[in-house]
């Protein structure tokens, strides 16, 4: 069993032919509503995958709680760990530019109202060889508590360093297996600008010294990782991509799914970077997400 304990979004989506500059309005030119947060993609995704995911976190009491859950629940992920506050429910508020550049403001909201007691709350259902997977649109402290608690548990966690916080290169010490994309890595690593032969004895350095299993995504040069000190590689697919927004999500809840499939290591990465990958072919985030057969077809 997998379970997700992470933000849960509405993401309000303005296209315009270029994005504004400061101080400047630009007409827009679409205007779409999706559900997302970093948790709420990753739970979607390991459902999608067909595992049994349980997704813990928070809504508000207003017009976006249901419409951020609903892919959520038709994919039949358990919610009875989300919470409804009186804060708003977390929204992303995303100008996409005509050449397909973003800006991109978060307000957290009820995602902001996550404790170190919901984090304990939700480990102690938990059992020794489940899988717990974070990320850090929450509070620092109620990651905090969740890796710890899992960890005198004996529960399996999965920790994507993103989006950065400054604690991230703390936090990321105590997680089992740490997935970060490049720019998320040279932060872990202490060491900016990294050549693919700097990331990878930096990868070794890290690993020999926590023995973490540690996953770095390359876009579309696939992922690198090491684990039991030796590295590997997989690839995604050769694509066109349409949208990118949700591919590192669905990475990483394909591979925790994977993984709690019983599939071994370079398996998982493979099918979570062609998982990854077909999830660029169509816009928005969690409606991009591919259903098992999908992947299966192309792995």
């Amino acid at each position: 069993m997998i379970t997700v304990f992470g933000s849960i979004n509405m993401d309000l989506i303005a296209t315009t032919e270029r994005l504004p500059k400061p101080g400047e309005t630009v007409a827009g030119n679409g205007f779409s509503t999706a559900a997302g947060g970093k948790g709420a993609n990753q739970a979607l995704a390991a459902r999608r995958a067909g595992s049994v995911v349980h997704m813990a976190g928070a809504v508000g009491n207003d017009g976006f709680a249901a419409p951020a859950l609903a892919l959520l629940d038709e994919a039949g992920t358990e919610l009875a760990a989300v919470k409804r506050v009186s804060e708003p429910t977390g929204t992303a508020l995303i100008l996409v530019g005509g050449d397909g550049e973003n800006m991109i403001a978060v307000v957290p909201g009820a995602n902001g109202t996550v404790t170190s007691a919901d984090a304990k709350a939700v480990v102690s259902s938990m059992r020794a060889g489940d899988t717990l997977m974070l990320q850090f649109e929450v509070p620092p402290l109620a990651v905090e508590s969740a890796l710890s608690v899992a960890k005198a548990k004996g529960i399996r966690t999965i920790l994507n360093l993103a989006p950065l916080i400054s604690d991230a290169k703390r936090l990321g010490r105590l997680a089992d297996i740490v997935i970060a994309n490049e720019t998320e890595f040279e932060l872990l690593a202490g060491q900016s600008e990294m050549t693919a032969a700097d990331r990878e004895e930096a990868m070794q350095r890290l690993h020999a010294e926590t023995g973490q299993t540690l996953i770095v995504t390359l876009g579309g040069d696939g992922v690198v990782a090491v684990r039991d000190g030796a590295l590997s590689r997989a690839s995604g697919l050769t694509i066109q991509p349409v949208d990118t927004v949700g591919a590192g999500d669905t990475f990483c809840g394909y591979f925790a799914a994977s993984l709690d499939q019983g599939l071994d290591f370079s398996a998982a990465l493979r099918r979570a970077a062609v998982a990854g990958s077909l999830a660029c072919l169509k816009p928005g985030a969690q409606p991009s997400i591919p259903l098992v057969a999908e992947v299966a077809a192309r792995t």
